[in-house]
């Protein structure tokens, strides 16, 4: 079973000034979302979702990598990645999760821009035009406060009810101007909350 995609829909966003001020180095945020039919559709409640994630999710990880690597020009580009679905309303939040929660679709993206972290997330039931938010954070460093960004886009007709939308993201630099630290300096101060 092979992905329905209906479309592919990309997002790019420059910024060039931030807070009255020019940015050293310009930030460009990139979205790329396949707009599928959801493979569970019309089915009922099913016991296993495993056959259609082995067979859908490395499709849908292969061709989204690859429209975004082509956007960003190389994987070594990339700084900030992130990933996203959304259920249409006919739909499980399940459905979403399925296909972005799994090896089988992340480490195409993981390995494409040589990453250590694991990939920020956000997963959801919505209509068309619903908001496609993606979290993002630092490929290589999870406390770098810089690349805690968000690639905000939306597609006006998916997902339909039976649809699925499935999202990477990724950005190309940090906020311009961060003043904010990192997490290893509240460590310092505050100490470990966890231990």
């Amino acid at each position: 079973m092979k992905p329905a995609i209906r479309k592919i829909v990309t997002y790019v966003e420059n910024t060039l000034i931030e807070g009255g001020k020019a940015a050293p180095r310009p930030l460009r945020l990139i979205g790329v979302a396949a707009v599928l039919t959801n493979p569970w559709a019309g089915r009922g409640f099913t016991d296993d979702l495993s056959p259609e994630i082995r067979a859908v999710a490395p499709v849908l990880g292969e061709t989204l990598t690859r429209e975004i690597i082509a956007i960003a020009g190389s994987g070594e580009a990339i700084e900030g990645y992130g990933k996203a679905a959304i259920s249409g309303t006919s739909g499980e939040i399940e459905h979403a999760s399925a296909l972005i929660h799994t090896l089988h679709f992340g480490n195409h993206y993981r390995r494409a821009v040589g990453a250590k972290t694991y990939l920020a997330f956000t997963n959801l039931r919505g209509g068309p035009n619903t908001p496609i938010m993606i979290p993002l954070m630092d490929k290589n460093d999870e406390g770098r406060r810089s690349h805690y960004l968000t690639v905000h886009f939306q597609i006006g007709d998916a997902p339909a009810p039976d649809e699925l939308v499935v999202a990477l993201g990724a950005s190309v630099g940090g906020r311009p101007h961060h003043r904010i630290g990192d997490r290893y300096q509240d460590l310092k101060e505050v100490g470990d909350l966890h231990g």
